[in-house]
């Protein structure tokens, strides 16, 4: 079954310094009807105005995943980590016990935008975990790259959850297909351009809850830039 959320139904925010679409219940956006997918917890689309920052703040027991789609961000946190990444690179952060971090737009002039995944821990009081890994364009272009993964899967960063994430830059008319085990789901972002998900078009802003699916063609009507997250049923 393939569920579009079309972009205009989301929560939104603007605070200024901060712009954001949320796809799930958070912050100014409150829907007790719609607060996951799954182990899929938040989703924000953020835009952070050069020179801005969230400050210093805690979290725990959560999985926390940002996608750079533009500029840079500055992360530090009190595990002792500092560093900045950029364009389509990842950093991620299990929070576990707990933490504190920070995350910056320093640049002076140019937009961040990022998602900003969390995903629930398999269980409390896990031991943080920090890392980043700086993807090259080459590697998500007309294929799926999976960027993250279980402790148990292959991808480069590994988080506690049974989930794996996958990024996509597909030119123009170009397709890709993706199996799906009997008891998995997917919940598909469309970050940038369009793409036809079967029979059913996603335009940028735009999302789909796949569930009780066993393949997905995903056609680029124009160049597309998307992610996934593929998880188990609920």
């Amino acid at each position: 079954m393939l569920k579009k959320l079309p972009k205009n139904n989301m929560g939104t925010s603007n605070l200024g310094w901060l712009e954001s679409r949320f796809h799930f219940s958070f912050a100014e956006y409150r829907n007790i009807h719609n607060m996951n997918f799954g182990v899929l917890r938040v989703l924000n689309d953020d835009i952070i105005h050069p020179k801005s920052e969230f400050d210093m703040h805690p979290h725990r027991d959560m999985e926390i995943i940002s996608y750079v789609v533009q500029g840079e961000i500055t992360h530090k946190d009190s595990m002792g980590n500092s560093e900045t990444l950029k364009q389509g690179e990842v950093q991620y952060m299990s929070a576990g016990t707990g933490v504190l971090h920070s995350e910056y737009n320093l640049h002076e002039s140019e937009d961040l935008r990022l998602l900003q995944i969390w995903i629930l821990p398999p269980k409390k009081n896990l031991p943080p975990l920090y890392g980043s890994y700086r993807f090259t364009p080459e590697q998500s272009k007309d294929r799926f790259l999976n960027i993250v993964s279980s402790l148990e899967g292959d991808a480069q960063i590994k988080i506690y959850q049974d989930v794996n994430m996958y990024v996509s830059k597909l030119t123009q008319e170009k397709s890709l297909e993706f199996t799906l085990q009997n008891d998995r789901q997917i919940y598909f972002v469309q970050i940038e351009g369009s793409s036809l998900l079967d029979s059913m078009q996603l335009d940028a802003g735009d999302a789909m809850e796949i569930t009780q699916e066993t393949k997905v063609c995903i056609k680029a009507l124009e160049d597309s830039h998307f992610l996934f997250i593929e998880m188990a049923h609920a």
